[in-house]
């Protein structure tokens, strides 16, 4: 695939992203139908399913030999292998619950990835305004603006993306080592959408960002942003990621502040390893 044929897909990628931003910020002040997925604190709503239908009738018009893994399996009936093939990955509403509790902070995430390597990249915040993107070898964007590589930072001095509830006893993950991090940190945030906090990593609001039990629809925008900033993206045991994995864990950051990361507190034998289910 040329360049000029990837120009076009992120031109096409990117407008349609905005147009359903555009859908989100008009129908804002509707009643918001509400369903529950596996919980009642998974939701989904029938604004997620009309922009992720919104995508796939766009994709299937003008790349109808490309393959969509999205959230709410409106593509349904493809079989495909997601690291050998051209596959768009779309997150219609990242951030469902804010989207219906605060009407904001929730996000449009897409990843486009080839045979495993994310290509393009857009996260669009329609509330504020603001579409973070990236092309493979072409720097990443903040509303037009050429973000900078990462600068290097220590624990210390670091803002971390994690959620509260990693903090606490779980089923999934060790919470020592959570708790030991954030002990040692500047400051912990957590925003509701895991998209937007790895684009809050890109552009230096973050200085990393710590989550679990992520779906690829949840960070695959985030990648190809990341990497254009220079950022580290990893499971939390440090294992490159990979799309074919229905969940997992998910750490970008600057490299320096990764490893220190990594050494002192996720993977350190001082503090009990984890154990992740999915």
């Amino acid at each position: 695939m040329n360049s000029g044929t990837f120009k076009a897909i992120f031109e096409h990628a990117k407008e349609w992203t905005l147009e359903a931003g555009r859908q989100l910020r008009e129908t804002l002040q509707d009643q918001i139908v509400v369903e529950y997925k596996t919980s009642a604190a998974d939701l989904v709503t029938e604004k997620d399913k009309a922009i992720e239908q919104f995508f796939v009738e766009r994709i299937n018009e003008f790349y109808p030999k490309h393959f969509i893994l999205g959230e709410e399996g409106i593509a349904s009936g493809q079989e495909f292998q997601p690291e050998k093939e051209t596959v768009w990955i779309i997150d219609p509403i990242d951030g469902t619950t804010n989207f219906v509790h605060q009407k904001k902070d929730f996000s449009i995430s897409i990843g486009i990835f080839v045979k495993g390597t994310p290509m393009i990249g857009i996260i669009y915040d329609p509330i504020q305004d603001e579409c973070f993107y990236a092309q493979k070898g072409e720097g990443a964007y903040h509303n037009g603006k050429k973000l900078p590589l990462l600068s290097e930072t220590t624990v210390e001095e670091s803002v971390l993306g994690i959620n509260a509830l990693w903090l606490t006893s779980n089923e999934i993950f060790d919470h020592a080592r959570f708790q030991s991090l954030v002990r040692h940190a500047r400051a912990v945030r957590s925003v509701g959408s895991a998209a937007l906090e790895l684009a809050y990593v890109a552009c230096g609001r973050f200085d990393g960002s710590v989550s679990l039990r992520l779906s690829p629809w949840d960070y695959a925008g985030g990648v190809a942003i990341l990497e254009e900033v220079g950022a580290k993206v990893t499971t939390i045991d440090n294992q490159p990621l990979s799309i074919s994995a229905k969940r997992t864990t998910v750490f970008a950051a600057s490299p320096k502040l990764h490893q220190e990361i990594m050494e002192n507190f996720l993977l350190s034998s001082d503090i009990p390893k984890y154990s992740l289910k999915v």
